[in-house]
This record gives C-alpha cells, sequence and structure tokens, in this order.
C-alpha cells in the first residue's frame, strides 16, 4: 500500500462522527470505558465495540483490561496533538470572536489539551514566559533560558531532568481555539501537574475545561504578572 492510501485510510478514521467524538473525548488524556464512550459518542454500545476496534487496529488507541472492563485511551500524545491540530482548522467561531471575554471555566478560555494546559490562559502563560525571557522560541522548539531554569526550580520543576525523558521537552503545540501556540512536552506537563496538585487550577467534572481558582489568579499575578 502506497503512503496515499495509507493516508487515505488514517483520514477516513476521522470522517466518522462517532469516531470523531470519541477521539475529542480522550483528548483528556483519561482512559475511558466502551459504554462510557458509547455515552459521549450517542451510539449503541454494539456500534461503539466496532469503532473502538477500528482506532485500536490503526494503532489510534490503546486498551487495558481491568477486570470485566475494557480502560481505552489515546495511544500516544502525537494522536491528541494530531487531533488539536487538525480542530485549528475548524473555521472561526464567530458568537466568541478573540477579543469577546470568556468566562472562567469556558473550554475555551481554558482547558487540557491531554497532558498540557490550553485555551486563552495556556497561550497567555507560554506568551508570559515569552515576555519574562523564561522561555525562547527556536525554531520549531521553545529553549529554557538560564532565568527560566531558576523559575522552574522555585516551584521545584526540576527541567533537566524532564529533558532526559523519551519525549520532546517544550514544543509549541497549536491552540485551537485561539489559533495561536501554547506550550507542550513533557514541561507543559510538568507545569500543569503542577498548577493542579498546588491548587491553582481545578478540572470541570466530565469536561476538558478548567477553572482557575482565587490561588491561581494570585501566583499568575506574581510569579507572571498575568492577570487570568
Amino acid at each position: 500500500m502506497d503512503t496515499e492510501e495509507q493516508f487515505g485510510q488514517m483520514a477516513s478514521l476521522l470522517g466518522e462522527p462517532a469516531r470523531a467524538k470519541i477521539l475529542w473525548t480522550l483528548l483528556d488524556g483519561k482512559a475511558f470505558t466502551a459504554t462510557e464512550l458509547a455515552l459521549r459518542a450517542e451510539v449503541s454500545p454494539q456500534s461503539a465495540s466496532m469503532h473502538l476496534g477500528k482506532l485500536v487496529q490503526a494503532g489510534w488507541l490503546s486498551v487495558e483490561h481491568q477486570g470485566r472492563h475494557r480502560y481505552y485511551q489515546l495511544a500516544t500524545r502525537e494522536v491528541a496533538y494530531a487531533i488539536e491540530a487538525i480542530a485549528s482548522l475548524l473555521p472561526a467561531d464567530q458568537r466568541y470572536p478573540v477579543a469577546a471575554p470568556l468566562s472562567n471555566g469556558h473550554i475555551k478560555y481554558c482547558r487540557s489539551c491531554y497532558d498540557h494546559l490550553a485555551g486563552r490562559a495556556g497561550v497567555a502563560v507560554t506568551d508570559a514566559m515569552l515576555r519574562k525571557n523564561l522561555l525562547q522560541l527556536t525554531d520549531d522548539r521553545f529553549e529554557v533560558t538560564g532565568a527560566g531554569m531558576k523559575w522552574l526550580a522555585a516551584l521545584e520543576i526540576d527541567a533537566e531532568e524532564l529533558k532526559s525523558l523519551r519525549r520532546a521537552f517544550a514544543r509549541p503545540c497549536l491552540d485551537w481555539s485561539e489559533r495561536r501556540h501554547h506550550l507542550a512536552g513533557s514541561l507543559g506537563a510538568a507545569l500543569l501537574e503542577k498548577m493542579l496538585a498546588d491548587d491553582w487550577l481545578r478540572r470541570v467534572r466530565h469536561s476538558r475545561a478548567i477553572v482557575v481558582t482565587a490561588k491561581g489568579e494570585k501566583k499568575f499575578s506574581q510569579l507572571l504578572g498575568l492577570t487570568i
């Protein structure tokens, strides 16, 4: 099979609305049962099982057995990045122009993109880190400056350890709602984990949306000069 045929088969996986809904649901990095995904995709359990089988066979999803249940999640971070990038091709929503205020907890305001922070808040944090010279954009990746290393150390984030992991350290990820880049990679994941653990941010139940807490507003102001 040549490359064009392979690409056509891969593209067809997203052409079915139920499979697209399943993949969108899994973008928060969590694992779901087939029953839960059937409800999200608004299809029967039998239909969901068929769609999930195709996605597993294609290598887009992985499945783990626990007792009587099977839990599905995205197989790799690259699958998540590809889905987020495709979403950036969506037409701009005229109901929510970029200049309009969005309420805290709105998915376009603040959300998770697999394992890192996205939405307007995610882009604002990345922009602030660039302005304060904690990050520098070089070609297709972010570099942490000397000042950035000290800033991260103060947050108890070991940048050198993150660099040693078998994944991209600090990469730009195109934000589908803002049409600009936010920080992804192991550094982006570590920052989101820190912000959630220290209650700067809180997840919204059954959603990828994230709420910025009062503590978070204070910390973002103190550490990045940012009003969120």
